[in-house]
């Protein structure tokens, strides 16, 4: 891999006005790289690769070859030439080196006009002299924090695209009209329509999904089977108590004229859900779905007992049984008829909820370990702010042990990268981990420096378990969008179904990072990015070890299944020949760094934007939380019986 630029194309003055954007003068670029070659016919230039069109403020990236040069042509809106120049990407990589690594010049285009260009250099490793020369200069330090991040799960039932979402105000479901209970993401919602349900409602749902469903096949397909073909005569409607929306689920805002309310059934709906809502005028979605459940099970059971009948004794003739008709009826609920309450009082988040809350299955009698000791947060002292995480904080608070050493991304930042027996030591760790936790059928998914936590002696030990995913024994697969955007695998920016292989991945981007100190893979952006983890092939300096090199080429194979620790042995590799597994399980071999440590409570291993924040608790608003369900956190509280000694 050779040193290259990477360029951008922002401003374009035509020469008779202003600068201005592109868009302005409606111009676009192509760019031709061309590679200086001898032939018969003299000296010249030859294009081997595809011209580029790429848009204004985009970056692309070129190489810089001998005898390279890149032209440049500006064409107007009917493939009119404006203007053109050509620059040699030597010279323009000098200027860059001369200038911190980085240049914005304006080029003189021909036959008028010039147009900015910003540059930044990446050099080539080829030896440890360059590369100190340019970690002293900040061009590949791993000096960022990156958070995770999860894409979340679409369920696709009707149309509907249901995600898990948390609600922030009380939402009621549009199935059953209960209320919603739980905590973080608490029921599903339709990212097209809106509709709120509960999770167990989701197989309840019966009108199709189509941004509007006025005339929706599924309100077509029920006028057919069913003859329903009832919309709703909604009209501005006035309330004087507070009243949710029964499609979204939703509080209906304002002190007057604050919805819709269907003069037949009743349904209640915001302004901007009317378009939304299906021609079921008086029918209960949930009693409706339960029926027809049952007539389509016992349906499967008649075909069932005819198929065996037919086999024996001939045809028969086929009717719907008469306990069938019966129970066909649909279910509705009549106009003048009381509904079930949609409103709460706020003087008391929890008046007249009895009856539409939903009450928690009896636990069984588990004997749990307890301790005489009940700990309240009153009971700690906030002593220092460690970091942050990339989601938000709930009021459930999770105790643990404090590893005062300091993680890997903040050592690492302070020496550039770990010499090869410390890397070797730390990963030798970490395979420990890795497969302890595949084992027992967890796939760990958020495998990074800043993930990898020191005790005082300098031993690894694995953090943060939020994107874990457990029972995958065996060939259990899953396939959700989730990582850390540099430490993604390939498998899952493909959207295929995945097991273990992306930890092992994962941990070969963190080993190119503590033996290089910067990352395999480059982009301005995550889509920039995503594109070079699923195509580019890493950068090996020259210095580096070839144990190290040939550990990390098996690492990154696309191939999930022919990857290294997914196919193989991995501690049988070269670079763990010195390690005797045995003695690195039991901790019997020393660290070959140990972190400075004063005392129990220091935390100078800790970044200080953290350790200089006020430590304090989120603020949450106290009356969601205190309407909130908490039989489910029944026997929450759980003090491990090994560390009574520690907190008596």
């Amino acid at each position: 891999m050779s040193p290259f630029l990477r360029i951008g194309l922002s401003n374009f003055d035509c020469g008779s006005c202003q600068p201005c954007q592109g868009e302005a003068v409606n111009p676009y670029c192509a760019v031709l790289v061309k590679e200086y070659v001898e032939s018969e016919n003299g000296q010249m230039y030859i294009q081997k690769k595809p011209t580029m069109y790429p848009p204004w403020d985009s970056t692309f990236d070129a190489h810089i070859n001998k005898g390279r040069v890149m032209q440049i042509i500006v064409k107007g809106k009917n493939v009119d030439l404006i203007s053109e120049t050509t620059v040699e990407l030597s010279s323009l990589a000098e200027r860059c080196r001369k200038n911190n690594g980085k240049a914005e010049i304006w080029l003189e285009l021909k036959p008028e006009g010039r147009m900015l260009m910003n540059a930044r250099y990446f050099l080539e490793m080829s030896d440890t002299k360059d590369m100190s020369e340019f970690e002293s200069e900040g061009f590949f330090a791993l000096h960022h924090r990156r958070g995770a991040i999860k894409q979340a799960k679409v369920h696709h039932v009707k149309c509907h695209e249901f995600t898990a979402t948390f609600f922030p105000q009380p939402t009621f479901c549009s199935v059953c009209h209960e209320f919603v209970w739980g905590l973080n993401k608490q029921g599903y919602q339709c990212r097209q329509c809106n509709a709120a349900i509960h999770k167990k409602c989701i197989d309840k749902v019966i009108a199709k999904c189509t941004g509007s469903a006025i005339n929706s096949r599924e309100t077509m397909f029920h006028k057919e089977r069913f003859k329903i073909d009832m919309p709703h005569r909604f009209k501005v409607y006035n309330y004087k108590s507070p009243t949710f929306c029964e499609h979204c689920g939703t509080l209906l805002w304002g002190l007057a004229r604050q919805g819709l309310k269907c003069d037949a059934c009743g349904m209640n709906v915001h302004h901007r859900c009317q378009t939304k809502v299906a021609n079921l005028c008086g029918i209960n979605q949930k009693l409706m779905a339960e029926a027809l459940a049952m007539i389509e099970s016992t349906q499967q059971a008649r075909c069932l007992r005819d198929s065996e009948h037919i086999f024996r004794e001939g045809p028969v003739e086929i009717g719907l049984p008469c306990s069938i008709k019966g129970e066909a009826r649909l279910p509705c609920v009549p106009a003048s008829g009381k509904k079930e309450p949609q409103g709460i009082s706020w003087e008391s988040p929890l008046d007249g909820m009895e009856n539409i809350r939903h009450r928690p299955e009896p636990e069984p009698n588990i004997e749990r370990p307890s301790l005489h000791m009940k700990l309240k947060i009153e009971d700690f002292i906030l002593h220092k702010m460690l970091g942050k995480g990339s989601f938000g904080k709930e009021n459930l608070f999770f105790v643990m042990e404090y590893l005062n050493g300091g993680d890997l991304m903040y050592h690492i930042q302070s020496c550039h990268k770990f010499d090869l027996s410390r890397a070797t030591f730390y990963a030798a760790e970490i395979i420990l981990g890795l497969q302890f936790l595949h084992s027992k059928g967890i796939v760990y998914r958020d495998l990074k420096l800043d993930n990898i936590l020191l005790d005082k002696d300098g031993h690894i030990k694995i953090a943060d378990f939020g994107m874990c995913k457990e029972n995958m024994l065996g060939d259990a697969k899953t396939n959700t969008f989730c990582g850390t955007p540099d430490y993604i695998a390939p498998e899952i920016l493909l959207g295929q179904k995945y097991n273990h292989s992306v930890d092992w991945w994962s941990f070969g981007v963190l080993l190119y990072e503590m033996l290089i100190g910067q990352s395999p893979f480059h982009g301005q952006d995550e889509e920039e990015l995503f594109h070079s983890i699923r195509m580019d092939n890493p950068f090996y300096p020259r210095w580096l070890e070839k144990e190290a090199k040939d550990l990390l080429v098996k690492l990154f194979v696309r191939e999930p299944e022919k990857r290294l620790g997914v196919r193989g042995d991995i501690r049988q590799h070269p670079l763990f020949r010195e390690i005797n597994w045995e003695e690195l399980e039991r901790k019997e071999i020393d660290p070959p760094f140990r972190p400075k440590v004063k005392s129990p409570y220091d935390c100078s291993n800790f970044d200080k934007e953290f350790l200089n924040e006020k430590p304090r608790l989120s603020f949450a608003d106290r009356a969601l939380i205190n309407s909130m369900d908490q039989n489910m956190f029944r026997n929450f509280s759980f003090i491990n019986p090994g560390m009574e000694r520690l907190i008596s």
